[in-house]
């Protein structure tokens, strides 16, 4: 999105709302060295340099879906698949929090583009086939968009209890 491009409406709603749930995400790991990023602080399996690439990766393929359709069905994922998307929820060796989040910046700034640019929310191309995406559902643009506030929202939540258990601080309060 260019500097002199302003959205208005439904497409500055979802912007905002958007924005603000990748705010209180990346607030997450303010003032945080790579090891504690990387650090596991409750029974799960996610830690905050995680979360920050699962929302990355998640956001770019649904965002390459508002532009390409479905990329792969559940059923054919390979094991190589699963351990990829299974590496996508930690800090691997020689990754930084700081080249994390340097990636999640560019993919936000490639979805907001989209979003101003995208002649219409309605596009729509139907979901991938896996066991929690009934058969023939399609999502629109639109959908898609509020599909990946939400699931930002929620890591930002999983990552505020992290962050508490790792040093006590607080994204709010």
């Amino acid at each position: 999105m260019t500097a002199t491009t302003t959205l208005t409406g439904e497409r500055a709603d979802l912007l905002a709302a958007l924005t603000q749930s990748r705010h209180f995400l990346r607030h997450t790991t303010r003032d945080l060295t790579d090891e504690q990023a990387a650090r596991r602080t409750t029974v799960s399996e996610l830690c905050l340099g995680g979360l920050i690439k699962h929302v990355t990766a998640t956001e770019r393929s649904w965002t390459d879906f508002i532009l390409n359709g479905p990329a792969q069905d559940f059923d054919t994922m390979t094991e190589a698949d699963f351990a990829k998307w299974t590496d996508a929820f930690r800090m691997l060796p020689g990754e930084t929090l700081a080249g994390l989040l340097d990636t999640y910046a560019e993919v936000a700034r490639r979805t907001d583009e989209l979003l101003a640019i995208l002649p219409d929310l309605d596009i729509a191309h139907p979901l991938p086939q896996a066991p929690w995406n009934e058969p023939g559902t399609t999502w629109t643009a639109r959908r898609v968009l509020t599909h990946i506030i939400a699931e930002t929202a929620q890591h930002a939540g999983h990552a505020d209890i992290i962050r508490e258990s790792l040093d006590g601080a607080k994204s709010m309060g």
